[in-house]
């Protein structure tokens, strides 16, 4: 018999662990366990992106996004504060550059204005360049309150406040099936077993595939993207102040390549979006036979495929030349060259779609007897 508790969350990275810390919170004494695959924590996701803390401009408003990112984002910082991890409220400018650009930079100032952004305005070149002087746009959004933080000592210090309630985290514990038993989930571990009552799915990469051990399997699959950043090398990384963002694409969930100063200063510009050839594949060479066949049997991915090839292409070149990237770097901040970036860090984001290769462009909760699956 394995160790009994309320609650079981799966996953050790920034969702979970919050997740976990907020039960704690509402519920003193609950008996709970992290269930995270991984020896350390944060090891995927979160610490594998810009480290921006977002206001909520890109989300249709109504949607959970919308409604979770100005509280949420208002909660981490408290919490900051109060563990003394660092943060920086250094604003963003979201930059067009193209007559074309400007409805959809107003339809986001709708959306920014519809979810209550604080701070939020619309401004000219000349605005533009008090603020980034180096970067050059038509028009523009700014919103102060944007910042950055760095995730993976939140997930430290949440991993430790989690512990201080008497619950646990248990790294190196990868779950390998899920048994209904009496009411209750059987979770089978790597490293042993968890009977739970109640268990939360926040598996990141791995969600679909935690899903798919209920028994039930799900029409939607998880489809990962590699990112790719270049670093800006002293003193070109001078040339951006903080947070430069371009007006993103409506048809797809990707923000584009921008520029963001991290709490640490240095400057990365990207990421890209292609296609990764393993859920956790980091590096273009990295390669997993059964992600890439979870991807290519997957009816909503040809049918992505088949309908956004041109703007697939168009990103695979970006990441195969680094005149590609730089061009297009160079839309927003003319003076870069090419020996101004070095090649960077690299991020997979877990995108969910569709069997009718619809990209969600929206957290998915569901709950099915006794589980919560966050996808």
């Amino acid at each position: 018999m394995g160790t009994q508790v309320d609650v079981a969350v799966v996953g050790g990275g920034i969702l979970g662990l919050s997740t976990a810390y907020r039960l704690l919170e509402r519920r003193p004494g609950l008996r709970l366990t992290i269930l995270e695959k991984e020896p350390e924590l944060g090891a995927h996701q979160t610490s594998h992106n810009s480290g921006v803390l977002h206001s909520g401009l890109y989300y249709r408003p109504g949607s959970l996004k919308a409604r979770l990112c100005i509280d949420g984002k208002a909660a981490l910082e408290r919490f900051a504060e109060e563990q003394g991890v660092p943060f920086r409220r250094c604003g963003k400018v979201v930059v067009a550059v193209e007559a074309d650009e400007l409805p959809r930079l107003a339809r986001l100032k709708e959306y920014g204005t519809a979810n209550g952004i604080p701070g939020l305005e619309e401004i000219g070149p000349e605005r533009l360049r008090e603020i980034e002087p180096n970067v050059v746009g038509i028009r523009a959004l700014h919103l102060p309150q944007t910042g950055v933080i760095d995730f993976r000592a939140v997930a430290t210090c949440l991993a430790g406040e989690i512990r201080s309630r008497g619950a646990e985290v248990r790294s190196a514990h990868q779950v390998t099936a899920l048994t209904e038993r009496n009411g209750s989930w059987l979770v089978h571990t790597s490293s042993g077993e968890v009977e739970a009552s109640f268990v939360v799915s926040c598996a990141g990469l791995h969600a679909d595939r935690v899903g798919q051990m209920t028994g039930r399997d799900r029409l939607d699959r998880t489809v990962p993207f590699r990112g790719d950043y270049y670093t800006l090398v002293q003193p070109s990384a001078g040339l951006v102040n903080a947070l430069v963002y371009p007006v993103p694409n409506p048809a797809f969930p990707f923000l584009g390549v921008h520029f963001t100063r991290y709490i640490d200063g240095h400057v990365t510009a990207g990421p890209n979006a292609v296609l990764a050839l393993a859920r956790e594949g980091y590096r273009r060479r990295d390669v997993n036979a059964r992600d890439v066949a979870d991807v290519l049997g997957f009816r909503g991915f040809r049918r992505l495929a088949r309908r956004h090839w041109r703007m697939g292409l168009s990103e695979v070149w970006r990441d195969v030349s680094r005149g590609a990237f730089l061009r297009e770097c160079r839309r927003y901040i003319p003076g870069l060259r090419r020996g101004d970036m070095r090649f960077g860090p690299s991020g997979v984001r877990a995108q969910l779609v569709g069997p009718d290769g619809a990209l969600a462009d929206d957290f998915s909760l569901r709950r099915d007897r006794g589980i919560l699956h966050v996808l």
